[in-house]
């Protein structure tokens, strides 16, 4: 299994920026993918999942401001930040997994990660 990542990158508070995420080499498609982010200092926490029924979880911070998308290419997906606060900076992971979201964390594959930088 091979995750890729792109996008990140800088911003000043209050924008937005889009991370990809691309798994492959997975035997089926019904996987679920996830972002978790590690800031400088701090343990590694989750940020979202979604499923592959498409349903979706986000932690508190991320609701109302992260939204995961499909992309119309085979297994692309999307995590859409916006009103971005600069204690959203931090290295963001994706992972995947043929199990569930709670497995994510211990059993996923993982990205090789992307740094977003929030500017005040």
């Amino acid at each position: 299994v091979q995750i890729v990542e792109s996008g990140g990158g800088s911003v000043q508070a209050g924008g937005s920026l889009r991370l990809s995420c691309a798994p492959s080499g997975f035997p089926y498609d019904d996987y679920v993918i996830g972002w978790f982010r590690q800031a400088p200092g701090k343990e590694r926490e989750g940020v979202c999942c979604r499923s592959s029924d498409g349903r979706t979880h986000f932690e508190d911070y991320a609701k109302g401001r992260f939204a995961i998308s499909k992309g119309n290419a085979k297994n692309t997906f999307y995590l859409q930040m916006t009103r971005l606060k600069p204690e959203d900076t931090a290295i963001y992971y994706c992972a995947a997994l043929l199990g569930s979201c709670a497995e994510l964390a211990a059993f996923g594959s993982w990205g090789q990660g992307t740094q977003v930088t929030v500017t005040p």
